[in-house]
């Protein structure tokens, strides 16, 4: 477990400076989806992600586990969608992302910034989250398997 942690971390660490690259291809194709996926968060869109998820997806929360700690929370597609469902985001953009093809399996890694509508804390409303997601081709079209947290949330108070 520790060496996937560590491994995960330099993956998203390894992506830090840098810029996401032009991609073609299939590579494109999953930042475009991507990107549709993260807009349909923002949207609270839960239609769409239903759709788009894996029937076993599973989305691993950071803080707690990417300090040497507990987990915080594991969810699972119906506890996710429950939670997108309230639109908790004013936005999340994506930043620095890269793609790595494996045939049908695609793993992206990089960085969303994001913004909460309504946060309980206004210090704790922009935040940085590192991530490791794993997408999957199936009759065709891609599906959302994964998503791991591997840095963060990291806080940007005062704005």
């Amino acid at each position: 477990m520790r060496a996937r942690i560590l491994v995960m971390l330099g993956l998203a660490l390894a992506g830090l400076g840098t810029r996401s690259t032009a991609a073609s291809g299939d590579a494109a194709e999953v930042l475009a989806f991507e990107r549709q996926m993260e807009a349909a968060v923002v949207r609270g869109d839960v239609k769409f992600l239903d759709r788009i998820c894996a029937s076993d997806f599973s989305f691993t929360h950071g803080d707690g586990w990417t300090t040497g700690g507990q987990l915080l929370r594991v969810e699972n597609r119906a506890q996710w969608l429950a939670s997108v469902s309230k639109r908790p985001y004013l936005s999340r953009d994506l930043d620095q992302v890269q793609v790595e093809l494996h045939g049908d399996i695609a793993i992206t890694y990089g960085m969303y910034r994001a913004r909460y509508s309504a946060p309980a804390d206004p210090k704790r409303a922009d935040f940085t989250v590192w991530f490791e997601r794993v997408y999957a081709r199936r009759n065709g079209q891609w599906q959302y398997v994964s998503h791991r947290t591997v840095h963060g949330p990291t806080y940007n108070s005062g704005t």
